[in-house]
Parts: C-alpha cells; structure tokens; sequence
C-alpha cells in the first residue's frame, strides 16, 4: 500500500528533490455528492526555482525577498506554495530547503491515474494526454488553488505518495518554461519518452532544440 512522502523526503536539496518528486503520486482528497474522490497523478515534470543569491535566480518569486504572496516558499520544507498566474492559473509548487531559505520545485505535469472522467469534467473533454501536461492545467483538473497555499503535504486535502524511484537514466532535463529571466539554468526535469509531459518550450538557448529533445 502507498503511504505519504514522510516530512525528511523534502529535506533534500532542491534540485535533487526536483528529481526524486518525478515518478511520485500527487494526491488531492475531494468530497462529492457520490462520495469521496482521491484523484491521483504521476508526476512526470518538474522545475526547480531556488531564491539565494548564489543562484542568480531571478525567475524565482522570492528572489528579492519575501511577500505576501511568496511568503510561503519561506516556510517548512514539504509545504505547498500555490500561486495565481498570468490572470488565468493557478500553480502548484512543493516548499524545499530549511524554514527561512526560499525555494521550491514547480510541479509542470501529471499523468492522470485515477477518475480520468472528473478529471475531465474539470478540463473539458481533452484529449487524455492533455488533461495535465502542464502547471494549470493539472490545478484545473485536480481542483487545486490558492485555499491550499501553505497547507502541510502531510494535510489529508492535497499530499504526494511514494513510489518506485526513476533510474538517473530515464531522467531528461533542459532550462525552464515560460519565463524570461533566469533562462540559463537548466532545472526543468522530466522523465524521458513520457507523453503526458508538457510541450512548453524550454527558454535560452534550449528553446532551439527540436520538440522530441524536449519531451
């Protein structure tokens, strides 16, 4: 039987975490008229985001500092940090490094492993490779927004369940999607040959690879 990602899980480093989350189960606990639903989805892509100066990141949220909006990245390791975007969105990140050292992994995409008809109820009929092979659209399709910012993925609303490691060798990885600053570090990861990751194009100079080296 699966059990939650115990708390030390997320102690790791960001970018090592960023990795081990691909092949995890994130599950997101709904009540509904029939009964309860635990939707489930492999997490097959991620993106690393890390707020110390050493970085040099400036796509990440909390790079000049805390907010009310980021002041969540700041918090325990194992937290989840959930942010509107772009007018439309909602997204969905795992808290990493110790309480005060902002940092966290985005989750980008899920293959769908359970409830596949709510799931399209929530996106619309999609193809199944679609419903969430992408930050906002996993949100959409797993009901996830800002009322789940800062909770404990320990919580029994929204938590992410062990599974088989993914061999180093089928772990792929290029620079980040969607953003224009920050476009030089190569902290997007993916597991290789899956189709329901997302189809974003990397930025800097990744961007140029063709679409098959970005799966």
């Amino acid at each position: 039987m699966s059990k939650k990602l115990p708390p030390s899980f997320y102690a790791q480093p960001t970018l090592v975490l960023a990795q081990a989350l691909l092949g995890k189960i994130l599950v997101r606990r709904l009540s509904s008229p029939s009964g309860e639903l635990l939707l489930k989805g492999k997490i097959v892509e991620t993106e690393a985001y890390l707020a110390h100066p050493r970085y040099a990141d400036e796509a990440c949220h909390a790079y000049r500092g805390v907010t009310e909006r980021n002041k969540a990245m700041f918090g325990e390791a194992g937290t989840a940090y959930v942010y509107f975007a772009y007018g439309n969105h909602f997204m969905l990140n795992v808290v990493s490094e110790p309480k005060g050292e902002a940092a966290a992994v985005l989750i980008r995409a899920l293959e769908p492993l359970s409830h596949i008809e709510f799931l399209k109820s929530r996106r619309g009929d999609v193809p199944l490779v679609e419903l969430a092979n992408g930050p906002g659209k996993l949100t959409q399709a797993f009901q996830i927004d800002r009322s789940l910012n800062a909770i404990s993925l320990q919580s029994d609303a929204l938590w992410i369940e062990d599974a088989p490691p993914v061999a180093p060798k089928y772990i792929g990885n290029s620079t980040r999607v969607g953003i224009t600053k920050g476009t030089h570090l190569p902290w997007r990861y993916f597991i290789k040959g899956n189709p329901f990751v997302s189809k974003g194009k990397p930025s800097g100079a990744d961007g140029k690879k063709s679409k098959r080296q970005t799966r």
